[in-house]
């Protein structure tokens, strides 16, 4: 563990994310290194939607405003799932450890890696604001092949700019976040409208209290 934390002490730039917009991640790195190409069309957190916002939260991470990185409860219930439904389940990750496996890791699964990320995520909690961490997760996640953050995800499934989304096309860019390459081939898929009825639900009822 004290080798992850050293590892993790000398990643770059911690400290220029405060300010600075990463240009590329680990992931789009791997990706392009197999043949997608695509990069960010990078927007403030105030030009993307509201629906975005909350649609995006209760769908990936509904306290993400309340822990400090890591859901651990979160955690307990997906392996608790996982062990009765006999499969891998999405594992409880948080929106912050989405981000701190998309800066800085290459998809695999190992224990190694699990540390790894657990220290990023730590350390990008302590170095960003929550809103920050928000702003660069909505603008470097995939949304597609080659598509990357919600300016771009906003064009080409929607035509107009991610300020400008209903809450229905805000919940349902939310619904294929987990599995956005299947989405993208199956727009229609009654999985993705039933989920992003529900978003949309919640978010309704959060926007009315």
């Amino acid at each position: 563990m004290a080798a992850v934390i050293m590892w993790v002490a000398d990643l770059p730039g911690f400290s220029t994310l405060a300010e600075g917009n990463p240009t590329e991640t680990a992931f789009i790195k791997y990706r392009k290194e197999n043949g997608i190409q695509g990069k960010p069309i990078w927007v403030p957190l105030k030009r993307i939607a509201p629906e975005l916002k909350h649609a995006v939260i209760v769908g990936e991470d509904a306290k993400f405003y309340q822990h400090q990185g890591i859901d651990w409860r979160a955690i307990w219930d997906a392996q608790k799932r996982n062990l009765k439904e006999r499969r891998f389940y999405r594992g409880g990750s948080t929106i912050s450890q989405q981000l701190a496996k998309n800066l800085y890791l290459e998809p695999s699964k190992s224990i190694l890696r699990k540390y790894k990320e657990f220290a990023i995520t730590i350390r990008l909690e302590h170095s960003l604001s929550k809103n920050r961490l928000l702003e660069i997760y909505l603008n470097v996640i995939e949304w597609g092949s080659g598509i990357y953050g919600a300016e771009a995800a906003s064009r080409h499934y929607f035509g107009k700019s991610a300020e400008h989304l209903t809450l229905m096309e805000a919940s349902w860019l939310a619904a294929i976040l987990p599995s956005p390459l299947r989405f993208e081939k199956n727009r229609n898929s009654n999985y993705a409208r039933k989920r992003a009825e529900w978003i949309s639900g919640f978010v309704e009822r959060q926007l009315e209290k």
